[in-house]
């Protein structure tokens, strides 16, 4: 595997490689005193899970007009029920 210039990458670890490495290690062994938390890609505020695996969550903007839409079709339903009508098939009824 090289960069995109054509020099070697420094440090590559094949996918067989880390299966063989977790394989070996003792899953009951003491941490290293000196390890440093992993904390995903530099520059992501520290966040729990890296950036790959889960992205942030979309603007304000966008959800506050989802949740209207979802409030609405709610209210309606409702609204269809307190009146004694029926939706169930698709078509309004007297239940």
């Amino acid at each position: 595997m090289n960069e995109p210039d054509g020099a070697p990458l420094v440090g590559v670890v094949s996918d067989e490689e880390l299966t063989a490495l977790a394989l070996a290690a003792d899953p009951d062994a003491p941490l290293d005193p000196d390890a440093v938390a992993w904390r995903g890609a530099p520059g992501s505020f520290a966040a729990p899970l890296p950036v790959w695996y889960m992205p942030a969550p979309t603007a304000g903007a966008r959800r506050r007009g989802t949740t209207v839409v979802v409030v609405a079709i709610c209210a309606g339903l409702f609204i269809i029920s307190a009146c004694g009508m029926c939706i169930t098939s698709g078509f309004l009824s007297l239940a």
